[in-house]
This record gives C-alpha cells, sequence and structure tokens, in this order.
C-alpha cells in the first residue's frame, strides 16, 4: 500500500462529494427534470465528458482489460470496436434522439407502440441497470482494496455508498460535473501511463516478443463467433443505452448533440487504446495474475512512477463511480417515470416525483450490492447485463428510430423473446462456450419482424406523435 495512492484517492473522493453537495442545492435542483436532465444546460465540454466517462466504467479498465490480459491485443480490439462503430450509428440518429427527447427509453417506445410496452420495457431495463451498477460496485472493490487494507467486499461496499451519496444528492448536475473532472483525470493517466510501462518492458519489439503465443493471434484462441459474443454486446448496449440518450436530451439544442457524439467518438480512443495497450503490457510483466486486475497492478506494483499510479488508480474509481452513478441514475428514472407515475403516482408533482427517484437510488444500491456476490468477475457481470439490455430492448429502440413499420406486437415479442433467451441461456451454463447475444439478439429481430409483418402497419398520426418520423 502506498500513502501516495491512498491520499490521491482520498483527495479526489472529497472533490466529488463536494461537487455532489454543491449541485445538490435547491437553487440548481428544482424538481424530478432538473435531477434528470440538468435543465437541459449541459455545455458542448461537459456533454462530451459526461457522454465518455459514462459510457467507460469498470467494464472498461477492469472487464475489458481481462479479455485483453487474456486474449491479445487484436482480440481486445474487436471487443472494444462497438464504442466507436455504435458512436458511428448514434451520430446519424443524434438529432432524432434531441429531438424525441423522453425522460426515459421506455417512455420513448410507449410513444410508438402504447403503454404495455413501456412497462415491460422499464421492468428489463431497470434489471439489466441493476446489473450495470452492481459490475461497478465490484470494480471499485478492486480498486479500493489494491490500495487500502480493505477486502474487496469491504471495498464494494465503500464505492456503493459513495456512488449513492453523489447520485442521490445533485442528480445529473452532479454527475455531468464530477464526469467533467473524472474525464480530464483518466485520459491524463492513461495517455502517460503508456510509454512509462512499454520502457519498463524494454520496447514495443520487446513487448511482442513477450506476450502469450495465444495472445498474438487475431482471435486470441476463440472462434469467430465467440469472439463475435464479446463484440456485440457492447455495440447494442451503445445503440439504444438509455444513459447516452439521456445526456443527448440534455445537450443545449440539437446542433449540440451532434458535436457532442463527434466529440465522443475522438476521445474514446484515447481510453480503449491506453488500456489494452496496459493490460497486455501487465500479460508480459505479470502473467497469471487475475485479468481483472491488470491495469491496476501495473500501478500499485510500482510498475510507473508513484504519482502517476495514483492517478491511475484514482482514475480507475473515477470511471467505477461516475458509471455506476449514471445507471443508478437511469435506472431510478425507470421506476420513478415508467412505473411509479404510471400507475398514480403522476399525482404527487414534480418534487414527489425527486423523492421517489432518491428513494429508487437506495433500492436499487442494495440490490446491486447483492447482485455484485452472485458473479464471479466483473467480465461475466458486464456481458450478461449487456446482453440482457441490447437484445431486448435494442431493437425496439432502432425499429423506432428507423422502421416505421414496426407494431406494437413486433416491439413485445422483441422484448420479451430478447430477455428469455438471455435470462434462460445463462440458466443452462452458455452451451459451447457462446455468450448468450449470439442467440439471443437474432431470437429478438426474428420475433420483432415477424410479429410486425403479420400485424397491421402503425397509423401515420402516430410515428408523428413519436417525435420520429
Amino acid at each position: 500500500m502506498q500513502t501516495t495512492h491512498l491520499v490521491i484517492l482520498a483527495l479526489y473522493l472529497l472533490v466529488m462529494v463536494g461537487i455532489g453537495l454543491y449541485f445538490s442545492r435547491p437553487s440548481k435542483v428544482r424538481g424530478g427534470e432538473d435531477f434528470l436532465f440538468a435543465g437541459r444546460s449541459l455545455s458542448t465540454p461537459v456533454m462530451i465528458a459526461t457522454l465518455l466517462v459514462t459510457w467507460v466504467g469498470s467494464g472498461t479498465i477492469i472487464g475489458g482489460a481481462n479479455f485483453a490480459y487474456t486474449r491479445g491485443p487484436i482480440a481486445g480490439m474487436v471487443f472494444f470496436a462497438g464504442t466507436p462503430l455504435g458512436i458511428l450509428v448514434l451520430l446519424f440518429a443524434a438529432r432524432r434522439i434531441r429531438r424525441a427527447a423522453r425522460h426515459t427509453i421506455p417512455e420513448l417506445l410507449e410513444a410508438r407502440f402504447g403503454t404495455g410496452v413501456r412497462t415491460v420495457a422499464a421492468i428489463v431495463t431497470t434489471v439489466a441497470y441493476i446489473g450495470l451498477v452492481a459490475s461497478q460496485f465490484v470494480g471499485g472493490g478492486y480498486v479500493i482494496a489494491l490500495i487500502t487494507p480493505l477486502t474487496p467486499t469491504q471495498g464494494a461496499l465503500l464505492t456503493a455508498l459513495v456512488v449513492t451519496v453523489l447520485t442521490v444528492t445533485g442528480g445529473l448536475f452532479s454527475v455531468a460535473y464530477t464526469d467533467f473532472v473524472s474525464a480530464i483525470l483518466v485520459l491524463g493517466a492513461l495517455v502517460a501511463s503508456v510509454p512509462l510501462v512499454l520502457m519498463v518492458i524494454g520496447g514495443p519489439a520487446a513487448y511482442w516478443e513477450g506476450l502469450p503465443e495465444v495472445a498474438t493471434t487475431p482471435s486470441g484462441g476463440l472462434s469467430p463467433l465467440q469472439l463475435l459474443g464479446y463484440f456485440l454486446p457492447l455495440f447494442l448496449l451503445l445503440l439504444a443505452d438509455q444513459n447516452l440518450y439521456q445526456r443527448l436530451a440534455a445537450a443545449k439544442d440539437e446542433r449540440s448533440a451532434r458535436t457532442s457524439t463527434l466529440g465522443m467518438l475522438g476521445a474514446s480512443f484515447f481510453v480503449f487504446i491506453p488500456v489494452i495497450l496496459l493490460a497486455t503490457s501487465a500479460a508480459v510483466l505479470m502473467p497469471g495474475i487475475n485479468g481483472d486486475e491488470s491495469v491496476l497492478r501495473l500501478a500499485s506494483e510500482g510498475h510507473v512512477p508513484t504519482l502517476i499510479g495514483g492517478l491511475l488508480l484514482a482514475g480507475a474509481v473515477a470511471f467505477v463511480i461516475t458509471t455506476g452513478s449514471s445507471f443508478m441514475l437511469s435506472a431510478a428514472s425507470n421506476v420513478a417515470f415508467d412505473l411509479f407515475a404510471r400507475f398514480g403516482g403522476n399525482k404527487v408533482g414534480d418534487r414527489g416525483t425527486l423523492v421517489v427517484q432518491r428513494l429508487s437510488i437506495v433500492a436499487i444500491a442494495l440490490i446491486a450490492i447483492a447482485l455484485g456476490l452472485y458473479f464471479p468477475t466483473v467480465l461475466d457481470l458486464q456481458m450478461y447485463s449487456y446482453t440482457v439490455y441490447g437484445a431486448a430492448i435494442t431493437p425496439a429502440v432502432l425499429a423506432v428510430l428507423f422502421w416505421k413499420r414496426a407494431t406494437t406486437a413486433g416491439a413485445v415479442a422483441a422484448l420479451i423473446v430478447g430477455s428469455a433467451v438471455t435470462i434462460g441461456w445463462e440458466l443452462v451454463g452458455a452451451p459451447g462456450g457462446f455468450n448468450g447475444v449470439i442467440v439471443a439478439l437474432p431470437a429478438a429481430v426474428i420475433a420483432l419482424v415477424a410479429a410486425s409483418l403479420l400485424t397491421k402497419a402503425p397509423d401515420p398520426r402516430t410515428l408523428e406523435a413519436a417525435g420520429v418520423d
């Protein structure tokens, strides 16, 4: 345990909590709308930062690093390629998303497909996002256990406490501005660490020669179908991620939404490339360790200067806290706007909705802690959660934006089939070693198309009302 690392982490956490308390003031958060959308006032630099850091959490620096450590740099690039490709698709849809701004993805689906679809989608989204919150808690536990005498479980509980406090206090205002600070810290630490670690190894040639043989192959020892099973969940989640849609809806205007998406695309390469290089460098320097800890142990075991190592570890915590708070806020919006308000809760007004959101955040944290104890690694947990959302929600959302022939029956079929197949595949032990998305996505798309074509086409007025015609 390095005292410098501990001091840097403590200072970072104090700054984050301070920002959360600042934006919890009544002048900043007047009701549920401000809590979720930050008054639709976020500037482009803050938008870019919150889009980026919301997306790259423990699934990147821990789960994704595990994959790169185990499978090598080329397979690692395939794993992470879903992000830039998904962002390119979002570029075409950014203005539509801003124009059709809704509180939640299920509310967007309701505008096109009706109230029944909204309820089903809200349940699916909440379940998937609780899993993603759990993965952030587990990831935070890993980092804190490396820096302090705490165990990973105790570290996860501390992470849960900090994330919950930040989210409950200021909503998107506090989340967005902590994202901005965290983005600067994370990008700086990652980029600075790469040349330092390569120097320790002896340069690029020594790095490549030191990799395990399987890590130098294009597929990392996986079959093409298995590799596709790791690429698709990240890609599909991004295409319809409620977090990103809410961020784009919080932009000042449609132009700002599109510019921010472009900025996220460029900035993403300054995260994923360093993570791949650092994780695979750890495979050269520290073979046989837990892949979840590959990037983190470069810092904790002195392979980079102490100050840079402290910033890298604090950056890892930044990833976890910002992404965890974002998914927690988003899941709470499903409870407040899609479930509570729909079943009579709309009578309590905007302030009442704010109370429900905050209570939901606490409940989500408790469930996520329990779920985090069930899955053995962050990578397992994130693949499950990504697939539940990507296979069930994404086909229906893309149909709203790009396929006018989709019907209510098709959307319901996609939601139910995608969720059921994903959960069923996990329960039977993932036969053949394939991630559930390989079977769940085709099943959901077939259900969407078949049910839509077998039922009456939607009325043009319905398309216009949805705001995405």
